[in-house]
């Protein structure tokens, strides 16, 4: 996922290129269509860690944004974020980043959000109490599996037209758009075959299992999740949907980065039911899919071990 508000983690360091000065008048707009206020940019500076967006400091009239920039073709992303957040926003036990404005000017697509101080989630107590909050966050349900809009995962299109059968859902809406996508590189693999396989008989790995929608993260890796100054959950680039929370905290154990109390509280607070072992590996298979189709073969020898342990267990 791209980078984001957590901009004090990363290094800042001046512009290596200008901003385009139609850009500047449109985030200075921006803003101070946000304070009620004309507002211009006093000054710009650059945080590394992002790998899909150009990641800014910007100040204005002695307040601080976290601004993304990319290309125009990229304005439904930042839509779909700043969407995202405000549905996040709804559950009192998270803090998310303030949406300030998003658009686009010229040949570039922007978002700008509240600058925060964010700490990283590794204390036990911080843990604890992140744990209780992603489950209040999974509290919050819907009447079906899905979300009112397509949004993305990364720079990839999620695609969230609602069903009521999860298993369809997620066959349908995550593994085959993302094997659709594979074909393009790995034509001659087994894991275009075996994938499409595993989707069509998807339904019997939930026999036993049938999830309530609940509101989802969607794309919860470490580096999408911090603390604010007060030791509160906070979240950012999401790519919400209902859907199984199952699948939220299966992709929390993808990446690692999440202490152990986190699981313990979160288990502690709404218990998770039995298979969940099993269900992990096929929920984090869209991750690891998304990953090949955006950054190449190395997740390729991933995707089809997982790809055969599902099957396997849909055989045995």
């Amino acid at each position: 996922a791209a980078a984001t508000t957590d901009g004090d983690r990363k290094p800042m360091s001046p512009l290596r290129h200008a901003l385009d000065p139609a850009l500047l008048a449109a985030l200075g707009t921006a803003i101070g269509n946000d304070t009620g206020a004309p507002a211009k940019v006093d000054a710009v500076s650059e945080i590394g860690g992002g790998s899909i967006s150009r990641a800014l400091l910007v100040e204005s009239g002695g307040n601080r944004y976290f601004v993304k920039v990319n290309d125009i073709t990229l304005t439904a992303m930042f839509a779909a974020e700043a969407d995202g957040l405000s549905a996040l926003a709804a559950c009192p036990a998270l803090r998310v980043p303030r949406v300030v404005g998003h658009g686009a000017s010229g040949r570039y697509a922007f978002l700008v959000l509240e600058h925060m101080q964010l700490q990283t989630l590794h204390e036990r107590a911080h843990g604890i109490a992140a744990g209780q909050a992603l489950a209040a966050l999974h509290r919050i349900r819907g009447s079906q599996y899905g979300w009112q809009r397509d949004n993305f995962i990364g720079s990839t299109p999620q695609y969230n037209a609602e069903h009521r059968a999860w298993p369809f859902f997620f066959a349908r809406r995550r593994l085959l758009p993302q094997l659709e996508l594979a074909k393009r590189s790995v034509q001659r693999s087994r894991l275009i075959s075996d994938g499409e396989r595993l989707a069509e008989t998807l339904a019997a790995l939930f026999v036993d299992h049938q999830p309530a929608p609940s509101l989802l993260h969607g794309d919860l890796w470490h580096g999408n999740a911090a603390l604010d100054e007060s030791g509160k959950l906070t979240l950012f680039d999401p790519a919400v949907y209902f859907g199984d929370r199952e699948a939220d905290l299966a992709m929390t154990e993808l990446f690692g980065g999440f202490p152990d109390s986190f699981y313990a509280a979160y288990r502690e607070t709404w218990p998770l039911a039995d298979g969940f072992a099993q269900r992990k590996t096929l929920y984090n298979l869209y991750h690891v899919l998304n990953h090949l189709n955006l950054f190449g073969s190395g997740y390729l020898h991933q995707a089809e071990r997982m790809v055969a342990y599902l099957l396997a267990q849909i055989r045995g």
